[in-house]
This record gives C-alpha cells, sequence and structure tokens, in this order.
C-alpha cells in the first residue's frame, strides 16, 4: 500500500485573525478593566451577589477580580443546543459550527407590494417569521421588527406569538424586562408541554444588552439573572461603537467589549453554575461624518471575525453579525456588504450569525434583503466545504482516458461528481444575454422580490394547535391589561 508520512489535510478553507499571543493579550487587558475601572451595576440583587463572591464595590460600581473571572469561565458551557417548536430543527452552538440568522426590531420596513417604507405591524412581523421559516440557509429567527400599534411595555410578547405562528425554527428573543422574559418563558413552555422540554432543548436564547461604556442597567441584570435561574441560554453583548461608546482602536474596542461580556458570564455562574452564555457583540465604528453606528463598515467585519478568535479561545459560543448593510435599498451597496460580510463570518466559525436582513444601518429590517442574503450564504457555505483530495477526486485515470483534445462532459465521473462538486444558484442568473432578454430582462431585485411574494403567498408553517395558540393569546392579554393602566 502507498503510504504517505505526516500528511495533513484541510477539510475546509482556514481563516483567523488574531494569533494566540494577540488574543490573550486581548483577554488580560479585559481583565485588567474588570479589575481597575471596573463597572456600574445598577442592579442591587447583582451589586449584592458580586460582593459576597468576593468583587470590592463602591455603591453601584465594582470592580471584579480575575480569580473570579477565571472561575466563572470553568464552570460556564462550551456547548448550547437549541430547537425550534419542530423538535428537529436544532442548532448545535459548539466550536466553529455555523448558522445564520435574522436581527430583531427594526423599526420600518419596505412594503412588498406598494414599496412604501412604513411600520412594522404584528402581521409583518409574522410574514417576517414565514420567510425565515421558507429560507433553507436560514437557521434561526429573531423578530426582523418593532412590533407596532401595541403597548410599548408588552410589544415583546406580541412579537414572540408572530414569531412562534410564523417559524419553526429555533428562535431568538428580547425582552423588555424580567417580567416579559417571564411571559415569554411561560409561553414557550406552554407550546413545549411543560418547563421540563424546554430544558432538555430550549426553544430560544434570549438576547440581553448591557450599555456601553461600563454600565449594566437592572433590566439587562434582572434578565441575566432569571435566565440562569430558568435555565434559559443568553446572549450578554453590547453594541460597542469605536469612538464613541469604546475607543477608537479596535484593539481597545474589544477589551471593553470582552470586559463586559465577562461581566454577564461570571454573574451568570454566581446564580447558577452551567448557566448557558453567548458572548461576542455588535462592535462597530461610529462613522465620524454621519455619525450612524456602521453596519456595513469593514470593520464591523473584521470586529467580529477578531472575536470570534477570542470565543474560541475562551471555548465559549459567538454571537456575530452578517448580511447587514447601510443601504437604504436593495442595490449594489447592500450586495457588497452582505456578500463580504457573510462570506468573513462563515470563514471565521462563528455560531450564531444575526442580523441577515438588514438595511439603513440596521433600521430597516427588509424581506428583499433577507431573501437575497440566503442567496450568498449558501455561496459562502460552498466555499466553506472546501476541496476534497482523493484519488477519486485528483481523476489521473479520467484525465489519461479522455487525453489531450476529448471532453468530460459525457464521462462517469462527471456525472458521479457534478451535483456534490458544484453550487447552483436559485436567484443568480448565468443564462446567456439572449436568453436573459427573452425571459424578462430581470435584474436580481426583481427575482428578488418575485421570490419574497411567492414565499408570502404560498408559504405555510407548521401550525400550532389551536388551544395551545388560544393559551398563548391569554398570556399576551393578562399582559396587556396589566400595563393598560
Amino acid at each position: 500500500m502507498n503510504m504517505r508520512a505526516n500528511y495533513q489535510v484541510n477539510a475546509t478553507p482556514q481563516f483567523r485573525v488574531l494569533s494566540e499571543d494577540q488574543i490573550e493579550e486581548i483577554y488580560f487587558s479585559a481583565l485588567e478593566v474588570l479589575e481597575r475601572v471596573g463597572m456600574r451595576i445598577y442592579s442591587e440583587e447583582g451589586v449584592a451577589l458580586l460582593r459576597d463572591a468576593g468583587s470590592r464595590v463602591q455603591g453601584d460600581r465594582v470592580w471584579i477580580p480575575s480569580w473570579l473571572v477565571q472561575e466563572a469561565l470553568t464552570t460556564v458551557p462550551s456547548r448550547i443546543v437549541i430547537a425550534g417548536r419542530d423538535r428537529n430543527k436544532r442548532v448545535y452552538l459548539e466550536k466553529d459550527k455555523i448558522y445564520f440568522g435574522t436581527g430583531s426590531d427594526c423599526p420600518s420596513l419596505v412594503d412588498p407590494y406598494t414599496d412604501a417604507v412604513r411600520k412594522y405591524t404584528f402581521d409583518d412581523v409574522y410574514n417576517a417569521a414565514r420567510i425565515s421559516d421558507a429560507l433553507p440557509h436560514i437557521d434561526f429567527h429573531m423578530s426582523l421588527g418593532l412590533t407596532s400599534g401595541v403597548l410599548a411595555q408588552t410589544y415583546d410578547r406580541h412579537q414572540f406569538l408572530a414569531m412562534l405562528k410564523g417559524t419553526s425554527k429555533p428562535l431568538v428573543i428580547t425582552a423588555v424586562d424580567r417580567e416579559g422574559l417571564a411571559d415569554q418563558y411561560q409561553m414557550a413552555c406552554e407550546v413545549l408541554g411543560g418547563p421540563e422540554e424546554f430544558a432538555r432543548l430550549p426553544l430560544f436564547v434570549v438576547y440581553i444588552e448591557p450599555s456601553s461604556p461600563l454600565n449594566h442597567s437592572v433590566e439587562a441584570v434582572e434578565k441575566l439573572l432569571y435566565s440562569a435561574e430558568k435555565g434559559i441560554p443568553m446572549i450578554y453583548t453590547p453594541c460597542t461603537m469605536c469612538g464613541a461608546t469604546a475607543p477608537m482602536t479596535m484593539a481597545g474596542g474589544m477589551v471593553q467589549c470582552l470586559a463586559e461580556c465577562l461581566v454577564g458570564v461570571v454573574l451568570s455562574q454566581l446564580r447558577r453554575k452551567g448557566a448557558a452564555v453567548i458572548i461576542g457583540g455588535v462592535g462597530s465604528i461610529m462613522d465620524m461624518s454621519t455619525s450612524i453606528l456602521s453596519y456595513g463598515a469593514p470593520e464591523m467585519v473584521l470586529l467580529s471575525a477578531a472575536m470570534t478568535d477570542v470565543a474560541k479561545w475562551l471555548r465559549l459560543p459567538m454571537f456575530s453579525t452578517a448580511g447587514c448593510s447601510d443601504s437604504k435599498v436593495l442595490d449594489q451597496q447592500a450586495a457588497i456588504e452582505s456578500a463580504v460580510s457573510v462570506v468573513v463570518a462563515a470563514l471565521s466559525g462563528a455560531n450564531l450569525i444575526h442580523d441577515v436582513g438588514y438595511l439603513e444601518s440596521g433600521l430597516l429590517g427588509s424581506f428583499d434583503m433577507l431573501v437575497m442574503s440566503n442567496e450568498v450564504i449558501g455561496l459562502a457555505k460552498r466555499i466553506l466545504s472546501g476541496i476534497t483530495v482523493t484519488p477519486e477526486t485528483l481523476a489521473v485515470d479520467v484525465i489519461e482516458r479522455v487525453g489531450p483534445g476529448g471532453q468530460y462532459l459525457t464521462q462517469e465521473h462527471t456525472r458521479r461528481h457534478f451535483r456534490a462538486e458544484t453550487w447552483l444558484p436559485t436567484l443568480m442568473d448565468r443564462q446567456m444575454r439572449r436568453g436573459w432578454e427573452a425571459s424578462g430582462r430581470k435584474t436580481m431585485a426583481d427575482r428578488v422580490r418575485a421570490k419574497v411574494l411567492d414565499i408570502l403567498e404560498h408559504h405555510q408553517p407548521m401550525p400550532i394547535p389551536a388551544e395551545v395558540e388560544a393559551r398563548l393569546k391569554a398570556i399576551v392579554a393578562e399582559a396587556d391589561a396589566r400595563h393598560a393602566s
């Protein structure tokens, strides 16, 4: 047998931003911030937990010792599994497993029938979930829009109901406060048949955000502690703007972001060892000419990939960003920014990659952008599949058989491999000009909109049993009644 020593195989392309030495510098700098600068924790319960565990406290200012962080990192899970209403639709958050999903809570959308920009309604939130449900490369769903026409204190329950009805995929939710999270947890338990099934395979992850720089609100900490108690996986990540709410340098922005994330790790483990935490964040620059948090900036792509390196080094799941743009419409800019961010996020090995479908720097949740980015994700996954090198794929015998001047189209080898070796687009056009003109000269935007309308008019998600839906609506109605006065 022909044997080869020291033969290495790259099953996928290899990519990273930071060396291990750089990661260690960022980590140790974050520990120094926690010890030397401290954080403001606006929850008395959170402050008490940290004080009792050995942190130095002065009012709401808390300085967390390095040993406490390192102890928490020994008990926080490196692997989290969630599943949708369809229990077979699962997301495995572990090193280098990638999953793409929408972002949440955009105030506006482009009406797919009139092109008018308007606020999201309950039906729009439901339709966004249906579109995610129909797209093969969207693995989880966050509410792409912010429900209007309901009480500000209870919008999250209405959104959750719309999401549950619209998709059977795993969910990432937001919550107004601890009470809102508790109501949504109760709704999830109704859907699953009880808290035991939620504990076995959680239906959702809750997104919780500290307030940069170095602040942790009452609402954020209370949601974190409730999640730890109930076994709800939590994302605890800031939204940092380099030059505004974080240092201008990307390394400095990462240090602050990581320090803020680590507060969530420590608090969660103090409440319950083994509580599941996902770190990362939406880190970008403040564009100095417009003052926006740029969702299309190369710095956001770079920061997300670099934070993924850090999260993997810490053995923690990573919440990343891709498939979004600062453009106001689905145009060339949107396509460029979506494609670059999706490919780099996929190569980085981040776990929950969200914000697919964002336009206008996160103000516009676009059905068109979501559908187009689904195509980009399929392309990126083909790049990630790499090149298989075996005697069969090296094809020396086939090359000999065809010989100079031959052709490979009729070879059995071609028939065996063409489906696995080539990615077939569903929206990108590869026709010759004559065929493209004969089929109506449709642009990418035309094809995307047609796909959106086809899903809206034909796709039906897995239904919720009528008696379960009635109980869900009752929970939402009770929340509305509590806050109506």
